[in-house]
């Protein structure tokens, strides 16, 4: 299963723009320069009033769909 890992930096404000749903999707760079168009709700267990930030492991399928996304830091 191949995986990614995404170092995230999202403020408070920048969250806020997805709760109120003028956004849906975040944009990452993994380490290895790969750009990820993310669903923002598979990011949601992992808010804070702070913001949302940490290293992150993405799994996904040969085909490119998301199998499991986990925290490795933050």
């Amino acid at each position: 299963m191949p995986n990614l890992i995404l170092d995230i930096a999202l403020s408070a404000d920048e969250l806020l723009a997805l709760y109120q749903g003028r956004a849906n999707r975040i944009m990452v760079r993994s380490r290895d320069g790969r750009r990820v168009s993310l669903p923002a709700h598979h990011l949601r267990p992992f808010f804070s009033h702070e913001g949302l930030y940490g290293a992150f492991e993405l799994s996904y399928s040969p085909e490119g769909q998301l199998l499991a996304l986990r925290r490795l830091t933050g």
